[in-house]
């Protein structure tokens, strides 16, 4: 089977990114258009699987942290625990 010699080695540091600028400002334009930070608020709630795949490429792959002491975590499910029972 034949392998490239540069299979696997990513894009070289400084080179153009695939996605041109002006394709991604046209991306932000017609997203202020259609409502901004509103238009994306009602995408969360009618296509949160859509959303959550948005939200998950524009998150850091990795993070580094430190604590000392107590960490608090509050998950947010949408989910209204009262109308369960």
């Amino acid at each position: 089977m034949y392998v490239p010699t540069n299979a696997g080695k990513g894009r070289k540091k400084g080179s153009v990114n695939k996605i041109p600028k002006a394709v991604k400002e046209m991306i932000l334009n017609a997203l202020d258009q259609a409502g901004g930070e509103a238009y994306l608020l009602e995408q969360a709630h009618k296509n949160p699987v859509a959303f959550l795949t948005l939200l998950g490429k524009l998150l850091p792959l990795d993070f580094k942290a430190n604590f000392d002491g107590n960490l608090s975590v509050n998950v947010v499910t949408g989910i209204d625990r009262h109308k369960l029972s």
